[in-house]
């Protein structure tokens, strides 16, 4: 029993070894396309008189590489916007959505490298809180999506980088108004200061 823990442990050093942690701090823009979210009119309205509007983000990722070219992330995102009434005069009210999720990511070059082009793709679940509203006492409204991009990810010493985001989300439409139609589209472009172990 000792040789097979003793073989074990060490057919899976190299792999425990190769594994490397990072923690990001990100903070950028959010961009939506088909931002109208529907219509709270009885009769008539059109699909845009509630909308989101453009609005920035900063967020946190944990992330750990696996092997020489494949790393995973966990990520938070805060991204604040304005919930828009087209119908009322353009009245806007602030308001802030959560993200969470994991992200898969594949680099073009290989652990230890200065540069670290990626690419990524992953699934994440959006809450959306209401002006008025608590996400911390279960307000909102929480729809899943899945999301992909690209990123690099410079080192600048030892333990220190740098990173840079394109992301698309595609999300469920929120608050379930009426004549809602298609997906919300959002584009991440951020930049991030993070720390490796």
């Amino acid at each position: 029993m000792r040789k097979l823990i003793v073989v074990l442990a060490l057919a899976f050093a190299n792999v425990a070894l190769a594994q490397t942690g990072e923690l990001w701090f990100v903070a950028g823009q959010s961009l939506l396309s088909n931002p109208g979210l529907g219509t709270d009119q009885l009769v008539g309205g059109a699909s845009n008189d509630i909308a989101l509007t453009d609005g920035f983000r900063f967020g946190f990722r944990f992330g750990f590489n696996q092997g020489r070219r494949f790393g995973h992330e966990l990520q938070y995102g805060y991204n604040r916007t304005h919930l828009k009434f087209n119908d009322q005069g353009g009245t806007e009210l602030g308001m802030a959505y959560h993200q969470g999720g994991y992200n898969f990511l594949l680099y073009g070059t290989s652990e230890g490298s200065r540069f670290r082009p990626f690419g990524t793709a992953g699934f994440h679940f959006s809450n959306f809180v209401p002006p008025g509203s608590s996400a911390t006492s279960g307000g909102g409204s929480t729809k899943p999506g899945f999301n992909y991009g690209a990123g690099v990810k410079v080192r600048v010493g030892s333990f220190f980088g740098i990173r840079f985001d394109v992301r698309q989300y595609i999300t469920g439409k929120p608050f379930g108004l009426a004549l809602a139609s298609g997906v919300l589209r959002q584009t991440e472009i951020s930049a991030g200061f993070g720390v490796g172990f």
